[in-house]
């Protein structure tokens, strides 16, 4: 990846993409010493409708705190993916929730399908650490952090008595990542 990485988590309300992004960032700018701005959006909704978290992470400083051309996004619900794909760069990357996202959107990127909810479910016994999961996956996919970095952040993050949880979700993370295979247009 190149000297700025643009890099946006999606879903619903609720899911946690907003506090991805701000892990995220954090990992880059207080643990690897890079510089990371973070910016999201959500709707009216408390929960339920489409939320995104962008992340800017940088070896130079950033003159443009906005993402318009995106390296990775994750896509944890089908309207947040029909919402938000369109700025994924040439070669960039797209990784999917497969349970949730069944209209795969068509691009010069690659697109990676993992059915992220019900394995944080089935195999970690809570859905809400799906956002660990993803944020492993995606660090594993993209390399833009390293993995000491993001779990360092993840810890500062999650409450106490759920460390041990999250760090599992993480390590999950980054294990299914390196099993995934881009799917077929």
């Amino acid at each position: 990846m190149s000297d700025r990485v643009e890099l946006r988590f999606s879903g619903s309300g609720g899911q946690g993409m907003i506090l991805a992004g701000i892990i995220m960032a954090e990992a880059a700018a207080i643990y690897d010493g890079k510089n990371a701005v973070q910016s999201q959006s959500y709707g009216p909704e408390s929960r339920g409708g489409a939320t995104r978290a962008e992340v800017i992470i940088s070896t130079e400083e950033i003159d443009y705190p906005k993402a318009t051309s995106i390296d990775a996004m994750l896509a944890m619900t089908q309207e947040a993916c029909n919402k938000y794909h369109k700025d994924i760069k040439e070669g960039g990357i797209l990784l999917i929730d497969a349970d949730e996202v069944r209209d795969i959107p068509k691009g010069n990127f690659k697109v990676y399908s993992f059915p992220i909810i019900r394995y944080a479910m089935e195999n970690l016994g809570k859905a809400i650490v799906a956002n660990i999961m993803a944020l492993g996956m995606i660090t594993e996919l993209t390399g833009v952090v390293s993995h000491q970095a993001i779990e360092k952040a993840v810890l500062a993050r999650v409450p106490k008595a759920f460390l041990e949880l999250n760090k599992k979700a993480l390590h999950a993370g980054f294990e299914k990542a390196k099993e995934l295979k881009p799917v077929e247009a």
